[in-house]
């Protein structure tokens, strides 16, 4: 049980160090040595949890997942008891994806998806198992929508969150709480408006 627990202490150490490294140095610019180093692990325990960087790129974007969908679940019981409004629960969502302290590494990612079908695959499921909560929040505004307006709908909100979870780089020029506000205003006010 211990080894098993200082396994998974390790693993996190390596994931927590790799997000900051790559974010800092970029996902190929960054060494098993310096992970290591900075993860206070050997390069072989590396090895022996992960094959490769593709494995630990792998293993941030699930464990990134896990978290979005425990926010997802949170914001999902909180609207159905009645705690928030959808416009609320879209604000709360906006900001919880705004809040990325690790959004370069977010953009390398996705810039090796491009490059590698298995990374691709990873970023493929997580946008997949988004949408089925996307389209209950849009349903929640828009009770009617269904079939092609429905996944439209699922897009538009998962592109929303994609270019403001990745919004630093274009010098925002209002607050992160205010955009987020006017955003889930309007994606409310556009699903209310899909027939």
């Amino acid at each position: 049980m211990a080894a098993l627990q200082h396994e998974r202490n390790a693993r996190d150490r390596i994931l927590d160090a790799a997000r900051d490294l790559f974010a800092a140095n970029g996902f190929h610019q960054s060494a098993m040595a310096e992970l290591a180093a900075a993860a206070h692990v050997s390069v072989g325990q590396i090895y022996r949890l992960f094959k490769g960087k593709e494995d630990i790129i792998e293993a941030i974007v699930n464990s990134d997942t896990r978290e979005r969908e425990a926010t997802i679940l949170s914001l999902q019981n909180r609207l159905e008891a009645g705690e928030i409004s959808i416009e609320r629960t879209f604000e709360l969502l906006l900001l919880e994806v705004m809040d990325n302290p690790h959004e370069a590494l977010s953009f390398d990612i996705l810039a090796e998806g491009f490059r590698n079908a298995r990374v691709a695959g990873t970023i493929a499921d997580m946008c997949n198992g988004l949408r089925k909560s996307l389209g209950d929040f849009a349903c929640v505004a828009n009770p009617g929508l269904s079939g092609e307006a429905l996944k439209s709908a699922e897009e538009m909100i998962l592109a929303c969150l994609f270019g403001l979870g990745h919004r630093s780089l274009s010098a925002p020029t209002i607050s992160a709480e205010r955009t987020a506000k006017c955003a889930a205003f309007m994606i409310v006010a556009a699903l209310r408006a899909m027939d």
